[in-house]
């Protein structure tokens, strides 16, 4: 049996689950989120927990257990702390802000880069930090659903990823780039 998928999720204070035709419905003070377990996976709420079941130990089945008690669980502390990932622009004279909702990039383009985060995204943008180089800027992706939190702010690394010989543009907070040595130059004629 599957390690992870015997596990019961714990359903803490303040959050709401109820399942309706094949649905899973979470509710809690971060927001609102769906799932819908493949529907060979048995899912029960008893009590505080959920419980996921497979029907047999087929192969499939087997690799969908752990899968649908961890989404499962995803979703309930999504909805109860919710999730956030950091990002860390930096470069001379790039900036970041915010107008409105969306967020505003000058990371070197000829043009402002706008995104606009898609439904139950938060951005929050700190900055600008002073360092020994150019301006430092934190985005912070805020969100209930992980795999959108995740998807977002890889969305925004990837408008200008971090150049490994400059060492400026977009990546994670703790995201270690390996640094290269620029040309050499002419060897002696």
């Amino acid at each position: 049996m599957s390690r992870i998928g015997k596990k019961p999720v714990p359903i803490p204070d303040g959050v709401q689950v109820k399942i309706e035709n094949g649905t899973m419905y979470f509710k809690g003070p971060k927001g609102e989120l769906t799932f819908s377990p493949h529907r060979d996976m048995i899912v029960e709420i008893n009590g505080k927990e959920i419980i996921v079941k497979r029907p047999t130990d087929t192969k499939f089945h087997k690799s969908l257990h752990g899968t649908t008690r961890q989404l499962i669980y995803n979703a309930v502390i999504g909805v109860k702390d919710g999730f956030k990932k950091e990002l860390e622009v930096q470069g001379a004279g790039y900036k970041v802000s915010k107008q409105g909702n969306a967020l505003v990039l000058n990371v070197g383009f000829s043009h402002e880069v706008k995104v606009t985060p898609p439904d139950g995204i938060e951005f929050k943008v700190s900055g600008p930090i002073k360092t020994t180089g150019a301006d430092k800027y934190i985005i912070e992706v805020l969100g209930a659903d992980k795999y959108l939190v995740g998807e977002t702010a890889a969305k925004i690394r990837r408008i200008r990823p971090q150049d490994p010989y400059k060492a400026k543009g977009i990546k994670y907070v703790g995201e270690h780039i390996r640094r290269k040595a620029g040309k050499a130059g002419a060897k002696g004629a």
